[in-house]
């Protein structure tokens, strides 16, 4: 049974009567707050600065970067990059974790006066989107750059033409010039920012990163097959610090500070082996010889240069305890030197030991070893203050006479009593002075008071 609108309207439970037109209203409006859309802010834009070469230590920064930022949902990653290159397989690492990526990915070379060298290039044209500062250049992707020097020509040909049809594979992936980033590889091409941008290897030239920002917003990428349309200008920048742990190790990466600490590991083992039991000197030199080792892994060493070095601190060593007349010094000098200077083998300078850093060390290590050698000699020199060699030229008195033709008397010398022999017999209460010590028995000689 239907009940009627006046049933309804006066029906206790329905409280005040409802009047059609508002009952109508109020529904329109609930329907309306329903179909409206949220108004919601564009996602994070994180950004990460990377100023330095490509090693173990740039990989980690740049993947953890990456793994953390598409955790947090964020709507782009760019990495600021400035950089004279590095090693093949970090780069290599770097290019397949921005290849498939879940976010766009925007590498951005800056600021003004930064460059993305030798292994930079690659990594900036596998991004998402590429982008330069004015002021900045791109190119120089020789492979012997990034796998270090040491390679015949055979190799050096492998090497060239793997490293050429990866960056062109790259580049026409991101439908970028490939002919030209082949020729970075191929005749070493180094090219402006501007010059970058009329080619066709970069999309975008930006002097700050605000103003990358703005070119970047509506901008449409393929990220993992799909179209992607990027949104900036309500986004928030999140900076990515690089952690403490990453700072004390790209630190550590560095050509100069690994010779150091080879070279104080060395000093440190040296005087633990001179002195057993001082401790201190060798726990410091096992700490600075593993840190150099760590180093060693991540930069292009060359072994030989090693061994030229611990050959010329062993020779060193000899000096001390061989009597050479300087040839050993001199071989352990020149070791040194040309071990320093082999020691990483590349023709890049950020891979080498710097003149600045090389040729104090070696000073300072030889001339350490000079001066052992120095008292060393001085030593043996200096007539003796212990022992019978310390009684030649002493002097005493007889206590009991001496006759000549070996008839033993004795003598008191420093408070002690000696059996003594003289060429001539020397009587009782006479002064005397040692001339040679046989065991127990000194050759003495009488001190006759001189009457002017």
């Amino acid at each position: 049974m239907f009940l009627s609108s006046q049933q309804l309207s006066s029906s206790p439970a329905a409280g005040l009567p409802l009047h059609t037109p508002v009952l109508s209203l109020i529904i329109i409006l609930a329907g309306i707050s329903v179909w409206v859309p949220p108004v919601l802010a564009d996602p994070d834009v994180h950004l990460l600065i990377y100023d330095g070469p490509i090693t173990p230590v740039a990989s980690e920064f740049i993947l953890q970067n990456i793994e953390n930022a598409t955790d947090a949902n964020a709507g782009i990653l760019i990495l600021q990059l400035d950089t004279p290159g590095g090693l093949d397989q970090d780069m290599r690492e770097i290019v397949k974790a921005i290849l498939r990526a879940q976010i766009p990915v925007v590498v951005y070379v800056g600021p003004a006066g930064s460059r993305a060298a030798s292994a930079g290039a690659f990594i900036t044209v596998a991004a998402h989107v590429a982008a330069m500062a004015p002021g900045t250049n791109i190119g120089s992707a020789s492979p012997v750059q990034m796998m270090g020097a040491g390679m015949d020509s055979t190799m050096t040909h492998k090497v060239t033409n793997d490293a050429a049809a990866y960056i062109a594979s790259i580049a026409k992936e991101k439908n970028r010039n490939p002919e030209l980033a082949r020729s970075f590889v191929e005749q070493a091409l180094n090219i402006t920012s501007e010059e970058a941008h009329a080619q066709g290897v970069i999309e975008i030239l930006a002097p700050t990163v605000a103003a990358l920002l703005d070119s970047l917003d509506g901008r449409q990428v393929l990220v993992d097959g799909k179209k992607t349309t990027l949104a900036t200008a309500e986004a928030a920048l999140v900076a990515c610090p690089m952690s403490t742990r990453l700072k004390f190790l790209k630190r550590l990466v560095d050509p100069n500070v690994a010779y150091l600490l080879f070279m104080l590991g060395v000093y440190g083992l040296f005087f633990e082996l001179s002195n057993p039991g001082s401790i201190i000197p060798g726990i410091l030199g096992s700490i600075s010889i593993l840190l150099a080792l760590y180093a060693f892994h991540a930069l292009p060493v060359n072994y030989t240069g090693v061994g030229l070095i611990l050959l010329g601190v062993i020779l060193l060593i000899l000096e001390v305890k061989v009597h050479s007349f300087g040839a050993l010094t001199i071989g352990g000098i020149t070791s040194l030197v040309l071990g320093s200077m082999m020691l990483f083998n590349s023709p890049e300078q950020w891979a080498r030991v710097s003149m600045m850093v090389l040729i104090p060390t070696v000073t300072i290590f030889a001339g350490f070893f000079l001066l052992c050698i120095t008292l060393v000699v001085r030593s043996l020199k200096r007539p003796g203050v212990t022992g019978p060699d310390a009684m030649i030229g002493e002097t005493g008195r007889v206590v009991e006479g001496i006759g000549g033709e070996g008839e033993a008397g004795k003598v008191v010398i420093h408070g002690e009593i000696w059996n003594a022999l003289a060429d001539v017999s020397i009587a009782a209460q006479a002064r005397i002075k040692v001339l040679e010590v046989n065991g127990r028995v000194a050759r003495v000689m009488e001190i006759r008071e001189v009457i002017p």
